[in-house]
């Protein structure tokens, strides 16, 4: 649910379902996949399932001597299939990123819509028209160009929306049109090219799993394996198709009736008769029920343990030290209507008039969740890597130079002796040449500065933001492949705590600061993201033995779709809600965007001559990140893996903190309970079923939230011709 800042939930484990006793310390990024598939024998539960002897998670898949030859991996139906697959997710994360923060890979939706495209049209179309064998090296063509074009929705629901709710941009994104997709460019490819080096680097040499990758290789495989497999294909296909029709139906229609068919505010409803006047603080803290698709589907994905932590810091933050907070006057909220409605108050204001003295409890909670984000992140990969004695510690800016001349000794191979080569199952025709992407990482180095001005490219700004870029890069990628993590708001966050203390050090003006920090911790956000995206499709490639070129073209493919794709977007969103780019709106907001009054919050932090926290919310910060620490320490070296699953997973409970909306949470504990449930009363069916229906009501509730974005800007949408009943205050909660 890399979430990323956006923030999602990664872990995969590789057994016969969704592991949802499974340790789930990893809820954050963007985009990354959000699946757990089965590769056990459910023979006895469901006989259209065959056995196969077990497939190693290290090495390319033994080859179906069945299956015929794939003449073409690099096709333009496959292409064009995956990137409008991934201009789907693309709008479905743009939602969700605005909406709560989260936002999901592409690479397993691409996968499984691209099979249920492209296979009846393989037998269907003819030859000329671009029929013929479709098999799973085109799969992962189609899988590589949609995750591509649907990866870059994160930077438009965090440091954009920051940098025009602080005045740094032009008054519309309309007017920056052409400097959004400079920026995006930039983002768009300068992770790419940085990743294909490391390949050798992480999939071959250090062997990591990449568990959501294997995972997709794991789907691709079966959709395209034997009769049996076909018809349990289908079964799956038709069943996301239905889950995703009935999200994007509950979606639109909601729209129009928010308070009946969305989100119910029950305690609302307790305090209007005007018989408990006491109620309505439950419903101030934001503890309503909300129908979303999504997050249920997220839950049942997600786990117990990730779900469970989600809801229990929401719980903390949003019904324990908020309320103790206003009660001792370390934060304060703002009356909505103190004469009709008494005792009805919002405690989500991030205005910063007085954020030291007179904080909401909304700024006050960014703290120490944004540490508590750090801490545990930084704290989890650390302690991974440390459980394998060979393993490389990405901790250090020594460690990190000594994988950077690595990554170079291994990727020019030709003075090496033969012992020391590393095997590359790949045929050199197949393999990208060093020339092609150290030339696009140049081009795009140079490019960086070119485009991101004066204020990021003066004096020694440059050489200092490439070589954060280049390390945050290989600590997204370690991460990705070790924990399946990508830490994205981590990464984003301490770019701006490192060049923010240089602009302090510079001098610069307050303005001019803010903006190199914004711009330079988007491309080290975009760059880490988009790396280990790409490394998990290069890792997906190489399991089943598909062409690392062909993936590199389909990605370039897919990228070009996404810069204008998500720039677009942007703008269409921006219009239809004026609100996400205006801080004085940002209280009555549809769209919360956490991440965005996260990256906000740094960004005036760290460029500040004072520093604007409050001393309460700094020391609790300190000490919570403290605790986080110390329990992954406890976890990994005192801990039976075992018992893992019981442990407080740190990040999900930051996140509680950082966002605003507890229906999120709840949602989500609702979705991994039915799933827990399901899974131990019926468990072969929900090895059949439980992926299509979470993906299906993930990716249908972000397109019905594009659908009733582009109704709004029609004139027609629910604001207008909807109804207020069930709301608060009687004002419409759409």
């Amino acid at each position: 649910m890399d979430a990323d800042p956006a923030y999602s939930v990664k872990r995969v484990t590789l057994s016969a379902v969704p592991s949802l006793d499974a340790d789930d310390s990893s809820v954050e990024k963007k985009d990354v996949d959000i699946a757990e598939v089965s590769v056990e024998d459910n023979s006895e539960e469901d006989p259209s399932i065959g056995n196969e002897p077990p497939l190693s998670v290290f090495e390319p898949f033994p080859v179906d001597p069945t299956a015929p030859v794939e003449e073409q991996q690099f096709t333009v139906r496959a292409v064009l299939t995956g990137c409008c697959l991934g201009g789907l997710i693309a709008a479905s994360n743009m939602y969700l990123g605005l909406k709560t923060g989260w936002t999901f890979g592409a690479s397993l939706f691409g996968s499984i819509f691209g099979y249920a495209i492209l296979k009846p049209f393989s037998r269907i179309a003819p030859q000329w028209l671009g029929g013929g064998y479709f098999g799973p090296k085109e799969n992962v063509c189609c899988m590589s160009a949609a995750t591509a074009a649907g990866s870059l929705g994160l930077i438009f629901a965090s440091a954009i929306p920051a940098c025009y709710q602080l005045g740094l941009l032009s008054s519309t994104p309309k007017e920056d049109f052409g400097r959004l997709i400079t920026i995006t460019l930039v983002c768009a490819y300068y992770g790419m090219f940085f990743a294909i080096p490391l390949r050798k680097f992480y999939i071959l040499k250090l062997k990591l799993v990449f568990p959501s990758a294997v995972a997709t290789a794991f789907t691709i495989r079966s959709l395209h394996v034997g009769c049996a497999n076909l018809r349990l294909a289908r079964r799956k296909t038709i069943c996301l198709a239905a889950a995703f029709a009935f999200a994007i139906s509950l979606r639109v229609t909601s729209e129009y009736a928010p308070g009946i068919m969305w989100d119910w505010h029950v305690f609302w409803w307790m305090y209007k008769p005007g018989g408990w006047h006491g109620i309505v603080a439950a419903e101030n803290w934001g503890w309503v029920w909300e129908w979303t698709p999504a997050f249920i589907g997220a839950g049942m994905l997600s786990g117990i343990n990730a779900s469970y932590s989600f809801w229990g810091g929401s719980f903390f933050a949003w019904a324990v030290i908020g309320p103790s907070l206003v009660a001792t006057g370390k934060a304060f909220g703002e009356a909505i209507n103190p004469e009709k409605f008494p005792g009805y108050i919002s405690y989500y204001s991030m205005v910063l008039d007085d954020p030291v003295h007179h904080p909401s409890p909304r700024y006050w909670l960014i703290w120490p969740g944004t540490l508590m984000l750090i801490a545990s992140t930084f704290a989890e990969g650390r302690s991974t890597f440390h459980a394998d004695a060979n393993a490389l510690i990405v901790s250090t800016v020594a460690c990190n130079a000594r994988m950077i001349y690595r990554v170079a000794k291994s990727a020019m191979e030709s003075g090496l002796s033969k012992d020391q080569e590393i095997f590359d199952p790949a045929p050199p025709e197949e393999q990208v040449p060093w020339w092609m992407w150290s030339t696009g990482l140049i081009i795009s180095i140079i490019l960086t500065c070119v485009v991101l001005g004066k204020p990021t490219c003066s004096s020694h700004q440059p050489s200092l933001s490439i070589v954060i870029r280049l390390l945050f890069a290989f600590i997204g990628a370690e991460a990705a492949g070790r924990v399946n993590v990508i830490p994205v708001t981590s990464i984003g966050n301490a770019s701006q705590l490192i060049l923010g203390g240089v602009a302090k050090g510079r001098h610069l003006p307050i303005k001019s600061a803010q903006l190199l920090n914004s711009v330079s911790g988007i491309v080290a956000l975009g760059a880490s993201e988009q790396a280990a995206d790409m490394l998990g499709d290069l890792k997906t490639t190489h399991l089943l033995g598909a062409s690392p070129r062909v993936q590199f073209y389909a990605q370039c493919c897919g990228a070009i779709v996404s810069i204008f794709m998500s720039t677009g977007l942007y703008v269409v969103f921006s219009t239809a809600y004026p609100c996400i780019n205006d801080l004085n709106l940002a209280a009555t907001c549809s769209f919360p965007a956490p991440d965005v009054q996260s990256w906000r919050a740094v960004m005036v932090a760290v460029t500040d001559p004072s520093l604007p926290i409050p001393p309460s919310s700094g020391f609790t910060a300190i000490g919570l990140a403290v605790a986080a620490i110390l329990t992954v320490v406890l976890k990994y070296n005192y801990i039976p893996a075992k018992y893992h699953h019981f442990v407080p997973n740190w990040t999900a409970i930051g996140i509680g903190f950082i966002l605003n909306a507890t229906t999120y949470p709840t949602a989500m504990v609702f979705g991994a309970s039915v799933a827990f449930l399901w899974r131990r009363r019926f468990g072969g069916h929900f090895a059949m079923y439980c992926y299509p229906v979470a993906a299906g009501f993930i990716a249908g509730e972000g397109l019905g939230g594009i659908v009733t974005a582009v109704l709004t800007i029609a004139g027609v949408g629910g604001s207008k011709f909807g109804t207020a009943v069930g709301c608060p205050a009687g004002e419409y909660c759409g």
